[in-house]
């Protein structure tokens, strides 16, 4: 860019004369520089407090035991970066942000979310319904989830809104009747189809890249989601149109 103001400058001085314009030539560049260095200083100004926190966080583990600091630091160049322990054998603990995939017919993913603090899983579930509601004009027939999203104050206010079938396990209950209805072919039935949306995610992951986000910061990860998601639906909702178009 420099060199491009540099040149028109010069070719517009030859066309005016070819008066020496060498002096403001030289203000531009200093100019550069000065942005340049005020750059630098605000990455300096950002990092040293991350630096110190870290120093902080690693005096509190080695020297006193404390392995439970609040507000720890993971990244000193991601440092909203959280840790996700899900409980997976092969992947005990994770790096990034809780990421929301809601899905409704035909695989169509119809709301997302980046969350900057995890939450409890258990409080998603009664605001995914009124996202549903909202966007698709009705409630859903059915809704299924995986256990952390049970409790009873979710499968009421879920029926209370009209859900006819709550397929979300309870691995508490000693309820003999609840047991037995857990067993039921639609109840299986939907955790089958939650199932396979813990496939979908993983197909979505390798496919649009989802497993690693290539932006920076927080907003540049709700852009990356975002976009993988428009791309997995798009492929999504032409399978669907090829399906229910009239064949040849």
């Amino acid at each position: 860019m420099v060199g491009e103001i540099i040149s028109e400058w010069r070719a517009t001085s030859n066309r005016n004369g070819g008066r020496d314009h060498s002096g403001i030539v030289g203000d531009i560049e200093r100019n550069q520089q000065r942005l340049a260095l005020q750059g630098l200083r605000q990455e300096l100004e950002t990092m040293i407090p991350l630096v110190r926190q870290v120093m902080r966080q690693t005096r509190e583990r080695i020297f006193r035991g404390n392995t439970r600091a609040e507000d720890k630091l993971f990244s000193v160049f991601e440092p909203s970066t959280e840790i996700i322990r899900k409980g997976k054998a092969g992947k005990p603990n994770e790096f990034g942000k809780m990421v929301k995939l809601q899905e409704a017919e035909n695989q169509i993913v119809i709301d997302y979310e980046v969350y900057d603090r995890r939450p409890s899983d258990s409080d998603l579930l009664v605001p995914a319904i009124e996202i549903h509601q909202a966007k698709l004009g009705r409630t859903p027939r059915l809704v299924a989830a995986d256990a952390g999203f049970y409790s009873a104050r979710n499968e009421a206010a879920a029926k209370a809104s009209g859900v006819k079938r709550v397929c979300i396990p309870n691995r508490s209950t000693k309820s003999v009747a609840r047991k037995r209805e857990q067993k039921k072919r639609w109840f299986r039935n939907g955790q089958k189809w939650r199932t396979g949306c813990e496939g979908r995610i993983s197909v979505a992951k390798r496919r649009h890249g989802l497993d690693r986000c290539r932006y920076k910061g927080s907003t540049g990860m709700k852009r990356w989601v975002g976009l993988g998601v428009v791309a997995d639906n798009l492929m999504s909702i032409g399978r669907v149109m090829e399906e229910r178009s009239p064949k040849t």
